[in-house]
């Protein structure tokens, strides 16, 4: 079969039959499976690593999401060690009650069904979709992009021989077969309608046109323009710590601090001490900043850029307000966090910031579902509905409503 068409409805035949019978695996089995996957991708490292060198020396851009090492691979494999000991959330009576007709009513959590997975550049995606949305008891089809394709398909390889080790269904786990970018808009059709959900994960093009484009419910997230904000009573040595960690740690991830805003009440002794720890990261502040610290002008561009690079955004704020008022306009919804010992300028701006995250005295780059215990992520979902935040297992789910009526009638 060589028409696209054919073979991207194939795909959703195999994942709907898959599906159903996942239904029936129990728990215990798809640990097993998930177990064994990240035992085959810790075996297939020279194959993963020989792919991805395939890859990055074709790659022009973000080359550090796409990179992968023997310490990223283990990485990626004890995420999965972790997946596959998390509890159970499929089954779960979320609650139970009887109403005044006499019926037992519980909403039970269930798995969502066929999940449709497109992403960009980070070849552990992979792996990392793959394990929850099998703990989930979801079926999912991969299409990673063409820059991680080599990759993504040897991790796909480790993660078949752990389905088959488990004795799990192999379309459980489904990777789009081909780089063509035309196989995007055959999984936005869903696939004949087996897709119930599609997932994008990578630059702002792409998330936009799924977005836009897509006959099925999406979710994900457009930006990470995330901020860091040193309030006038925050610890110096906790401020610097924290701003480089959440600019530097890793600047391609979307959790990385895009903007800086500092109060007017301690710029003037900070900023230079801030800006003394980021001498590897090109600041460009407003006309306040530059004149306590050199540094190149700021543009009205740079406040709504995620840069995903060693450069940062700097702006003076007059205070708690002024710097709430400036995330509002600028922030993309993702993670923001203040830095200050004043419990209640933090609670005033944890309760005011509309976002998936908001951190008090920490890193934004805790934006992560491993960081949160849950493993891994799909990615970072910045609508509100029906998930926020880290996209984990629990996050995959949905629910029904299960009613056993006794034999009553309505009247």
């Amino acid at each position: 079969m060589t028409d696209l068409s054919d073979q991207m409805l194939l795909l959703g035949a195999q994942a709907k039959t898959a599906a159903d019978a996942l239904r029936s695996v129990p728990a215990e089995q798809r640990s097993v499976g998930i177990a064994a996957m990240a035992r085959h991708i810790r075996a297939a490292t020279p194959a993963i690593l020989a792919a991805n060198r395939a890859d990055v020396a074709a790659a022009t851009r973000l080359v550090d999401r796409l990179r992968l090492d023997e310490a990223r691979i283990e990485a990626m494999a004890a995420s999965l060690d972790i997946i596959a000991g998390l509890p159970d959330v499929v089954g779960q009576e979320l609650a139970r009650w009887t109403p005044g007709n006499g019926l037992d009513i519980a909403r039970i959590r269930t798995s969502i069904g066929v999940i449709g997975m497109i992403y960009e550049s980070r070849p552990n995606v992979t792996a990392d979709a793959a394990a929850l949305c099998l703990r989930s008891a979801n079926v999912v089809i991969l299409r990673p992009g063409s820059e991680a394709f080599a990759s993504c398909v040897a991790i796909n390889d480790a993660l078949q021989a752990g389905l088959a080790e488990a004795g799990l269904p192999p379309h459980v786990v489904q990777l789009v077969p081909t780089p063509d970018r035309a196989a995007v808009g055959h999984m936005l059709e869903g696939l004949g309608g087996s897709i119930e959900l599609i997932i994008p994960r990578g630059g702002k093009p792409l998330v936009e046109r799924v977005t836009n484009e897509s006959r099925v419910p999406t979710l994900g997230h457009l930006e990470g323009l995330c901020h860091s904000y040193v309030h006038a009573a925050a610890d110096p040595a906790m401020a610097i710590a924290i701003v480089r960690n959440a600019k530097m740690r890793r600047t391609s991830v979307c959790g990385a601090t895009e903007t800086l805003l500092i109060d007017r009440a301690v710029a003037a002794t900070l900023l230079p001490q801030i800006a003394a720890a980021l001498t590897d990261c090109e600041l460009r502040g407003d006309d306040e900043a530059r004149a306590i610290v050199p540094m190149v002008a700021a543009t009205d561009a740079d406040w709504s850029c995620e840069y995903l690079e060693p450069i940062l955004a700097v702006r003076i704020v007059a205070g708690l307000d002024e710097a709430i008022a400036h995330i509002r306009r600028y922030g993309t919804g993702h993670t923001e966090a203040i830095i200050t010992d004043d419990e209640a300028a933090a609670n005033a701006f944890l309760d005011k910031v509309d976002a998936a995250i908001v951190l008090h005295n920490a890193s934004t780059q805790f934006a992560d579902g491993g960081e949160f215990g849950f493993g891994g992520e799909i990615g970072i979902a910045t609508g509100k509905l029906h998930a926020r935040g880290p996209v984990g297992p629990e996050q995959l789910t949905s629910f029904k409503y299960v009613v056993r009526g006794g034999g009553r009638i309505r009247p």
